[in-house]
Formats: C-alpha cells, structure tokens, sequence
C-alpha cells in the first residue's frame, strides 16, 4: 500500500469528550470517528487492525473445529421470550417495533438464535459435538457509554456456541476452547491473565475472563503470587481467619461519636485500627405477586470490617437475597430507629435477616453504630452482647495480602480489560428453549452447551491501553495496521531515493510483509510524527545522504533512536525481526 493511495487523517490534539489513553489515540491516529454516544465508523486506518484481529481469530476457532456461520442483527423477540431474557436483560437490550407492531431486539448476544439453529438442525447424537461461530456486529445500550471502543454500543464481537451430548462432552468442548483463547491471546503480543470468572447473567458455572493487562483497567484481577491461582474480584474467595476468636478484653459501652458517621471517622476519633469498626450494610428482598407488585418485603443486614467492601456478586448468590437491592430510608429507620450512618445489630426495633462476614464472625471488641446519631458502641462481642451469628458467609471484596484460596501463598492485585470470557452452560438455554437430540438410548435429551466470546473491536482499545508512549500508539506486530513503513525523504528531489523505496517497498511485498510506502512527500518531521503516533512497529528511513554511503535506518517504534543499516541487507533484517 502506498500512502498516498491509502487514507491518513492524524490529529495534533483529541477531541475534548476522549478520557483515557485508547480513546484520544485512536481518534488522533485517525482509526475511528464518532458518529453518535458510543457509535463509531471504523476509519480505513482502524478496520485494518480490526480485519488483524479477526484473522487471528478465525484461524484459532477454524483450527479447533468451530464451524462459521452469521445470525441476524435484529433478533425476534418471540425467542427472547422463551428464556425470560426479554424481560430480564433489562434497557441495555435495545428493543423495537417493525411496522406490524411485532417485537424484535437488536441482538447483543445470540444463545436463543443458536439454540433455535440447534433444535432445528441437530437431531441425533451422531451429529455432536458441534461448535458455531460467528464475528458479528452487537448492540447493547450502555447507560454511559465512554472510552471510545471500550464501552461502545455498538461493537463488533466473536461468539462462539459448542452443543454436546453430555456434561463430560460438554466440558471437553470447554477445554479445547479455553486453549484455542490462549493460543489467539498468545498470538496478539499481549501480556493477559485468564481467571476464573462469575458467569453473570448468561449462566453457568464453569467461567473464565481473559483480561489484557493495564494500569488503567476497571477490573481488578486477583492473582497468587507464587501459584496458578488467578481470578476476577467478583469471582476470588475471601478464606475465614486461620486464627481463633480472641477473648473479650473491654466491656460494651455506648460512646459519644458526635458527627462521625463513617466507619473511618471513627476509628480516627478513638485513636484505633479501622480494622477495628464493622460497618452495617441494609438491604431489602421483595416477593412479586403475578402484575410484578411487591406483595412482601425482607430487611437483611449484612456486617462487615469497616476496611472490607462488599461483593455484590458474592452476596446475590446467597439463599433468599438474588435479587437483593438497597433498603430504603424508611425501611431502615422502621428496623433501626436511626438513619444510615450509626447503624449497627444491637437494640433493634424490629427483627431482620443477619448475615455476617467471615472476618466479622471471629472479631472481638469491635464498635459498631448504636443505632443512635452521634454514637457507637464499642467493645461489642459475640455470645456475650450478641448471639453467635448463625448466618456466616464471604461476603467482601478481597485485598492484596489475603491467603490464596489454593493455600499455596498471598494475593495480589493488578488491573485489567476483559477482552475474553469462556462459559460452560449446561442446559440452561436448552431446556429452555426445548432443544433435544435422540441420544445412542433412543431417547431425547437436552443438549449441554457452552458459550464463547472475544470483544473483536475492543481488543484493539486495550491493545492501546498497554502499549502506548507519549509519543502515541505503540502496536504489537501481529496487530499494527502496516507491520513496516517505508519514510523516504525527499523523494520528489532525490531520484535515487524514489528508486531506492520503491525497490525495497517492492521486495517487501514480494516478502508478504505488510508495507505501506509514505511517498505522501510530508516533511520528515511531520512524517515520523504521523507513524509514531500511528503506532507502526518498523520503520525505515531512507535519504540521499545515507545512500550514498550505501546505509538506510532503520528504528524500532521502542527504540530511541535510529540504527544505520546497509540497504543490501534491510530486507534480511526486516524478514528476521518479523518472522517472514
């Protein structure tokens, strides 16, 4: 490709709305273009690392068996409905009307359409294991899209369907995708972490995220120091203390905290440890009648140590709290007598569901609200001021230095960017979308399925993410728009220049390297300026000077500086470093 064939659109400055570091590049390098909130058109310069990303993925899935094939964007809700997600996926689902009056959704995930193909299609077990794919434009309405291709609306997704007779099958399938994700991983450059993972919404109980490595991802990886064990915040278990309940050493006293209302104010007031406080967390259940009224409310009180924060995932997975939300201000001043702040278990006025965290149950002479403001109770300990709670559970996020929950060393913690997620369903969508197949017994059974995806569009964003510099984007080869650019300076003047690039540019096609040859005619400084912020990983330099001396440069996009290299021994050096 020659530059001035091609087109090139860089920015001296982002635009005012872009936040972080993927966003502003992206939209200065000229590979994206806003076209409404969280809407973007894919600029030539962009959709070449997208049709990268793509190829790399196709291979992976072809090479492990999955079978391609394409689903609708706009989606029948009648097949929504079948599995309740019409309803359940809440505004994120973008829903609309044909001119009939008819349901239909934009597709932002495709279990019913391909559990609909299945039943349809696969009617013996001699016809699985199968496994569907699809790289296929989504849309989910965001309620704050932002960062660019990161948390857009609409985005471009790989998902993948494996259907088996079993859940040993089933598993297998499992496995083989989980490898082909790393190999595909493996072969972007990036430096990633799989962990295991909460299924969410889609279900499920076998989960893993695949997550590129970033200072400034929203998601905390949790990961051991010294073994395998990685997992996502959601997802990392908080292990019960080792150690025993120490005795009561004070005696519970009613203290005045005048305006302190948080757990680390007063720590602070009394001079001690904030592991020393337990903060009460109000939340409330409801019961729906047949219209979706509430028909019956429950007031849960969870506690825990004033430095943990609660899991809400953790905590939706226990008995009676699914669909937990936030007590109101009334529910809790009917249950407290006190509004939020100096809450805590002791002199209720009405009973309530008391689940404790595993921390909270082994502590001793600690200080909670006295469900009166301005005051706390301090030295408050169990089966002496409280009965022992019934009701222990991990309910927090945990923190760096925590035991491994593989009892093979510490925690630590670091950021990421899910680009990733490998699921095992079982039956969840066939069963309820009735897809069976007749198994070797003649009889039916439900098909077990898996579910697998890669965010195609938002892979190339958390490339940026991890590898960028003040200078702008700094691409791995295997994903960079053009692996090599030619930059000859002059080539209007100069005719042994022309002929030198062209020649080189040339014998690199011929090569199957990816080259793009700047015969734009831009000045040398505007020129490397529009490649480094490009992010184009090799670059050679050739000017008249050089040539002379028989020499061009050449410089890596991490390199400082530039290397003189013989011109009759550039291509061998640009075949070495590439692999060619």
């Amino acid at each position: 490709m020659k530059a001035s064939q091609f087109f090139i659109s860089t920015l001296k400055e982002a635009p005012a709305d872009a936040e972080v570091v993927s966003h502003k590049l992206m939209m200065r390098a000229g590979m994206i273009k806003k076209l409404g909130a969280g809407i973007y058109s894919l600029m030539p310069m962009g959709l070449r690392v997208v049709r990268k990303v793509e190829q790399i993925v196709r291979e992976e899935m072809n090479r492990a068996g999955a079978v391609e094939l394409s689903m609708p964007v706009v989606q029948p809700a009648e097949l929504w409905a079948e599995t309740g997600r019409f309803e359940k996926m809440g505004p994120e689902m973008l829903r609309i009307k044909d001119r009939h009056g008819r349901d239909f959704v934009i597709q932002p995930t495709s279990e019913e359409v391909v559990t609909d193909i299945a039943r349809q299609e696969i009617k013996s077990y001699k016809q699985l294991p199968k496994n569907f794919y699809q790289i296929q434009t989504k849309f989910r309405d965001e309620r704050r899209p932002r960062f660019g291709l990161m948390r857009g609306r609409e985005f471009i997704m790989k998902d993948a369907y494996s259907f088996d007779r079993d859940p040993t099958a089933a598993k297998a399938s499992y496995q083989v995708m989980a490898a082909a994700y790393r190999r595909i991983f493996d072969r972007f450059g990036l430096t990633y972490r799989a962990v295991a993972a909460d299924s969410g919404a889609i279900g499920g109980d076998l989960s893993e995220e695949f997550q590129v490595i970033a200072a400034t991802g929203e998601d905390a990886i949790v990961y051991c120091l010294t073994s395998d064990y990685a997992a996502n915040m959601e997802k990392a278990e908080a292990l019960a203390p080792q150690s025993a309940r120490s005795l009561p050493l004070q005696s519970m006293t009613k203290t005045a905290t005048p305006g302190k209302s948080t757990c680390a104010d007063v720590a602070e007031l009394l001079n001690l440890s904030l592991q020393h406080t337990v903060k009460s967390l109000v939340l409330a259940t409801d019961t729906l009648n047949k219209e979706g009224e509430i028909v019956k409310s429950q007031v849960w009180l969870l506690l825990l140590r004033g430095d943990h924060d609660m899991n809400e995932v953790k905590v939706g997975k226990l008995p009676g709290l699914a669909e937990f939300r936030f007590a109101t201000l009334t529910e809790i001043e009917d249950h407290f007598g006190c509004k939020p702040g100096y809450l805590g278990p002791i002199g209720l006025k009405k009973p309530l569901n008391l689940v404790v965290d595993r921390d909270v149950a082994v502590m001793s002479d600690w200080i909670c609200g006295a469900n009166e403001p301005d005051f706390h109770i301090t030295g408050v300990n169990w089966g002496r001021d409280l009965p022992e709670p019934a009701l222990v559970a991990d309910l927090r996020n945990v923190v760096a230095g925590d035991a491994s929950p593989d009892g093979q060393g510490v925690l630590a913690i670091e950021r990421g960017i899910e680009v990733g997620h490998v699921f095992y369903l079982g039956t969840k969508y066939s069963q309820a979308m009735n897809a069976t197949f007749l198994d070797v017994n003649g009889k039916p059974s439900f098909m077990e399925m898996g579910c697998y995806g890669i965010g195609i569009t938002r892979l190339p964003a958390a490339a940026i993410e991890q590898n960028h510099d003040e200078r702008g984007i700094i691409w791995p080869d295997a994903l960079a728009p053009f692996t090599v650019v030619l930059c000859p300076i002059g080539p209007d003047r100069f005719p042994d220049v022309k002929a030198a690039a062209d020649k080189l540019y040339a014998e690199l096609l011929a090569a199957g390297v990816d080259v793009i040859l700047d015969d734009r005619g831009e000045r040398p400084g505007a020129m490397f300026a529009d490649w480094e912020l490009i992010g184009v990983p090799h670059r050679v330099t050739l000017g008249d000077r050089g040539l002379k001396d028989g020499q061009v440069e050449y410089q890596h996009r991490r390199d400082t500086a530039a290397t003189s290299v013989s011109f009759s021994e550039i291509l061998g050096l640009l075949q070495s470093k590439l692999a060619v």
